[in-house]
């Protein structure tokens, strides 16, 4: 990127939620399975709801965690 182009508010800004929700996540993902005993057994379902105020958003992603 040259420094006469212009960094674009809004993808900054999503980059930056993006980021925060993904490292977020994770910390709650570890802490609900070391808290709960589950490393080493199986599978973990998970899901993540995506909704925003004000505009017709609800994203929702499943998926499932190998616990090892």
């Amino acid at each position: 990127m040259t420094r006469n182009m212009e960094i674009d508010p809004f993808n900054v800004s999503m980059r930056k939620f993006l980021k925060q929700v993904g490292v977020t996540s994770q910390h709650a993902i570890e802490k609900a399975v070391e808290e709960g005993g589950l490393k080493g057994k199986g599978r973990l379902t998970v899901k993540a709801v995506i909704t925003a105020e004000g505009a017709p958003l609800n994203h929702v992603v499943e998926g499932e965690i190998d616990l090892g």
